[in-house]
């Protein structure tokens, strides 16, 4: 049931003065509950409650920790149908998304129980002591992985479950040992709330300390400046736009003691069309490509906004038939009217920039008012060189073809962007080797390249790679998708001539545990 409060720790409150509802941007109506945004003495209650369920959680096993993820996965899929209303009324996707976005969120929460049943991510190491080594004795020595503390994390527009309440910055704070206090988004605050509630009905069942867990309401900045400020928060996770990424970033860098705010923001996700895989494929690929532009209505963060190749015939012809097919497509609703409303202004002030030509423009009617007209511009290399502003996101379906005179100003483009998350080669199998350079700048530019694929559809698991050199996240030796993620929430601790006894479990001499260390320099349990 949706209430419309604040859970701090297992509690609900709503003593707060600032109300707001969300959204159907389906129907373009309000919905009809009504949410009370936090007030300060909610949020240092839950900071508070946090900080003081960290010292108890710190000490949970890792397979009570595990059967804590597993009970959360439970109770989500226990919300059953009221969840899937709720999320598609509040973000105007379909069903079918709703489902498959709970199934991630799912998966995400058993692998993160998984690893830590299994015990090695710690990353255990161990060095024995040498006493009689001359010309200095060598102490004993033992590292392993521990928790930050308080985590708190910002709701995702885009993805309302797995990016945001129980999403995967949330299972893997609370796989790390960290309490978290998630700043829910307004958009989809409903839906916010009835996973808060099935985390919550986790914690108690499993007996998880109060305060392991705190979900907080918030229309605006206030809430989110004021946790990200709170001196006992020690971490921020964040997936947004660029503007208020960096706003958190620099937020937490002038507190007096500073933390680490690990945003994963915007990219434009630059595709590499090399001639003879053109020449080759140009309709199929503009087919696919279509259909990523515009999957979602352009909502993921790795939806290709721009496309890169050698002025051809080749190159011509795919734009042509890129332009066929993305206005082919059916319009699809868009988030929130602001949101379409943001796309509708960039999009216009792309195409009225000089030098661009629209090659496509969806200009039939729409069934809704918060649908987006999809779009592809184009413009020379030189063009897009000189200025900057072309390379900024545009959320939504819009992307650009850059048309270059040749492999030295395609190799420019691409060393002169910003850091991006994905990158993407388009090449038949014997013409790749011709572009050593090309594909070097992109690897320098990107945390994941894909070859011959679109960059939409992120695989959840261990050797996924989300995240890039700035501006596509705040550190690019991190990933937001998959189980590695749980490093970023995370210090290295080291114990010197430590008794066994009182050492952890990880880190004791007959390894009760079973799971992998580096001994001395060789892996073994």
């Amino acid at each position: 049931m949706i209430t419309g409060k604040n859970y701090i720790g297992n509690r609900l409150s709503g003593i707060g003065q600032k109300t707001y509802r969300t959204f159907n941007p389906l129907l373009n109506i309000e919905n009809s509950h009504e949410f009370v945004e936090a007030s300060i003495e909610e949020i240092n209650e839950a900071v508070f409650l946090a900080s003081d369920a960290y010292i108890e959680y710190n000490q949970k096993s890792g397979s009570e920790k595990a059967a804590f993820l597993h009970a959360i996965a439970d109770a989500i899929l226990a919300l059953d149908d009221d969840l899937i209303r709720t999320y598609c009324s509040e973000s105007g996707l379909p069903e079918g998304r709703a489902k498959g976005e709970r199934g991630r969120t799912i998966g995400q929460l058993r692998a993160f129980a998984d690893l830590l049943d299994e015990g090695s991510w710690v990353d255990a190491t161990i060095e024995t002591a040498i006493p009689d080594r001359t010309p200095a004795p060598k102490p004993d020595l033992r590292k392993m992985l521990v928790p930050l503390g308080p985590v708190v994390v910002f709701g995702a527009s885009n993805f309302p479950l797995a990016f945001s309440t129980a999403g995967g910055d949330t299972a893997a704070a609370l796989a790390a040992g960290c309490p978290v206090i998630v700043k829910s988004h307004p958009m989809h605050a409903g839906t916010g709330e009835l996973v808060a509630s099935a985390i919550i009905k986790a914690a108690e069942s499993t007996g998880m300390p109060n305060g392991v867990f705190s979900n907080l309401n918030s229309s605006g900045i206030e809430v989110g400046t004021q946790l990200v400020q709170h001196p006992q928060v020690k971490a921020v996770g964040f997936t947004g736009s660029i503007k208020g990424g960096r706003a958190l970033f620099d937020l937490a860098s002038q507190r007096e003691v500073p933390i680490p705010v690990f945003a994963e923001m915007g990219s434009i996700n630059p595709v590499v069309l090399l001639p003879e895989a053109l020449q080759n494929r140009a309709e199929t690929l503009a087919k696919t490509y279509a259909g990523s532009i515009t999957v979602g209505s352009g909502q993921f963060c790795t939806k290709p906004g721009l496309l890169v190749g050698i002025k051809s015939d080749a190159l011509t012809n795919f734009v042509n038939s890129l332009s066929q097919e993305i206005i082919k497509m059916e319009p699809s609703c868009m988030l929130h009217p602001n949101i379409i409303g943001a796309y509708e202004k960039n999009k216009q002030s792309a195409i009225g920039h000089e030098g661009l030509v629209v090659a496509a423009d969806y200009g039939d009617e729409v069934v809704g008012v918060n649908y987006a007209r999809q779009a592809v511009v184009t413009v020379d290399g030189k063009t897009f060189l000189g200025d900057t502003k072309l390379h900024q996101e545009i959320f939504g379906p819009l992307s650009m073809v850059v048309q270059c005179e040749d492999a030295s100003e395609l190799e420019q483009i691409i060393s002169n962007l910003e850091g991006q998350l994905t990158g993407t080669i388009i090449s038949e199998s014997n013409e790749i080797s011709e572009y050593p350079r090309v594909i070097a700048a992109l690897q320098n530019r990107v945390g994941r390249i894909i070859f011959n694929g679109v960059p939409t559809g992120v695989e959840v698991c261990a050797a996924m790679q989300h995240g890039g050199p700035y501006p596509a996240s705040t550190d690019s030796r991190f990933t937001a998708v998959g189980v590695q993620s749980i490093k970023r929430w995370v210090r290295p601790f080291s114990y010197q001539n430590w008794p066994d006894e009182l050492l952890p479990n990880e880190l004791k001499h007959d390894n009760p545990l079973g799971i992998n260390r580096l001994v001395n320099g060789t892996i073994m349990k």
